[in-house]
């Protein structure tokens, strides 16, 4: 007799038969909201690697508990600012380092990003390195490339409003995804039981007696999310890392610590596209200034006697690292413009994926689904 194999939940199930809402279950084996409660919580406050080591190296020195606890949550900021200025001028004394080390460093940046999104952790670690990227990088900016005489006033003031609209942008994106607000059991309930009556749909008597909730998303019902205990609008999903209902969640970014919903979502696509149009820009002068007699993508493969000085040389290494860098979040900006286009989200298109009823098409870019979905 083979054996099933084993289906990974989708991003927005709940830990039981209960929130097997997408695969339309219409009764449920146990009534066991208060063990989901329980579960999420649990996995949403495990600490992450680098708490867990600060508390195992208190334990060693012994130190006590307090002094370490209130630093839980801000000890994933550290890492990046110790390791990029560190490994970036390791990466400038010869060209076999810098190989070595842009390439080991998105790989562990990889590693830890599975490690905490498959087990549903909040970290700062990500913002961290962002933001400390691009603060190095404009520091950097400033005190080797400037210096030089090749950069002119015009294009210093340029590459700093670029910085600074990103960061505004940045914020403005951190205010809120769009959370569903909270109501009651109970109203949640009678809410759903409405919308099923008025839609006249067969077989909805049974999540007005508690029993069960059916799909019902691509008919425009309501229904109930078993984690958070209150009514989930159509389109809208559940970040077990954020802990909450979001309106229109496209996903959960790790680079901003929050997640995209209808709320911010043209806003992360304006933080995007500013961050991507500052960055080109800025490596476009940096190339300049180090390899003035290479055109620029020419500069970025061939560059005769960068190494021959150690600031050149880090400025070189710095711009292969911010060409890593732009590259991923150009990806992810191409993505959201193709979801958007054809109103689609993230989590829509995962889901998609996940039950069958979706296609992915032009190398994986677009995925065509079946859902019947809403203007955006």
């Amino acid at each position: 007799m083979k054996r099933e194999r084993f289906k990974p939940p989708e991003p927005d199930d709940p830990l039981c038969c209960c929130g097997d809402i997408d695969q339309q279950r219409d009764y449920c084996c146990c009534d066991c909201e208060e063990l989901d409660d329980a579960c999420e919580r649990s996995e949403v406050n495990q600490p992450d690697i680098f708490s867990r080591f600060i508390s195992c190296m208190a334990d060693r020195l012994g130190l006590p508990c307090c002094a370490i606890g209130p630093l839980r949550l801000e000890i994933s900021v550290l890492p990046p600012m110790v390791l990029i200025p560190g490994l970036l001028r390791v990466a400038a004394i010869n060209c076999m380092l810098g190989v070595v080390v842009l390439t080991v460093l998105p790989g562990l940046v990889l590693w830890y990003y599975y490690v905490t999104h498959r087990r549903k952790r909040r970290t700062l670690f990500f913002l961290s390195l962002a933001l400390f990227s691009l603060a190095y990088m404009y520091y950097l900016f400033l005190t080797e490339i400037v210096p030089r005489g090749d950069v002119s006033n015009l294009q210093l003031v340029t590459v700093t409003t670029g910085m600074m609209l990103t960061l505004i942008s940045l914020v403005r994106t951190k205010q809120g995804p769009g959370f569903v607000k909270s109501q009651s059991l109970a109203q949640g309930i009678n809410s759903i039981c409405t919308t099923n009556q008025s839609t006249n749909i067969p077989g909805d008597s049974a999540p007005c007696k508690g029993i069960s909730q059916s799909n019902g998303e691509k008919e425009g019902k309501k229904k109930l999310c078993l984690v958070c205990l209150q009514v989930r609008p159509p389109r809208a999903g559940h970040c077990r890392i954020c802990g909450a209902c979001v309106l229109r969640m496209d996903h959960h970014c790790v680079w901003i610590n929050s997640c995209v919903g209808q709320a911010n979502h043209r806003q992360f696509i304006l933080t995007l596209l500013l961050f991507l149009v500052t960055s080109f820009y800025g490596i476009s002068l940096v190339l300049r200034s180090v390899c003035p007699r290479q055109s620029l993508f020419t500069a970025m493969l061939y560059c005769p006697g960068v190494y021959n000085q150690y600031s050149t040389a880090l400025c070189f290494t710095c711009v292969w690292y911010s060409v890593i860098i732009t590259g991923g979040l150009l990806h992810l900006f191409i993505l959201q413009i193709i979801n958007v286009s054809y109103n689609v989200t993230e989590r829509e298109a995962q889901i998609a994926l996940h039950n069958k009823t979706g296609r992915r098409r032009f190398c994986g870019l677009v995925v065509e689904t079946d859902m019947i979905l809403g203007g955006i």
